[in-house]
């Protein structure tokens, strides 16, 4: 155990965390147009996975509620439940309950953003100072 992930580490001993596999197959769900069996998951991942383990991520993603699964043959054939940007988001408030300062956590995330992302964020929140000409250069 290098990490303290049942032996799972990132690309030093050849093996990627399950959170970089999952991320990979939600990518690739993210990207296609219908849902995929797990056949077709494996065949746009990269790198050389089993076909078990491409099955074993779908199956956790299930069993988290991201993914809906319909019947297709003697299998199934994955969707994401949220888009990207969507996951993203529950992610990132998921984050922000986890913290004891809201302010502080809101506070750092703003002054660490580069000045498009807060020009961005202030025309989300509905800022005046942020007009239509300032997309930068």
């Amino acid at each position: 155990m290098r990490d303290g992930r049942s032996g799972e580490s990132g690309s030093a001993g050849g093996r990627r965390a399950r959170g970089e596999l999952e991320s990979g197959v939600l990518a690739v769900l993210w990207s296609a147009e219908e849902p995929l069996t797990a056949r077709q998951v494996l065949e746009r991942l990269p790198g050389d996975l089993a076909y078990t383990t491409v099955l074993t991520i779908l199956s956790r993603l299930y069993d988290k509620a991201m993914l809906v699964r319909h019947p297709v043959g003697r299998g199934y054939a994955y969707a994401p439940v949220r888009d990207e940007a969507s996951q993203t988001a529950v992610q990132m408030h998921s984050l922000l309950e986890r913290g004891s300062d809201r302010e502080a956590v809101l506070s750092r995330f703003v002054s660490e953003l580069s000045q498009e992302d807060e020009q961005l964020l202030h025309r989300l929140l509905g800022g005046q100072d942020a007009g239509p000409g300032d997309d930068g250069p």
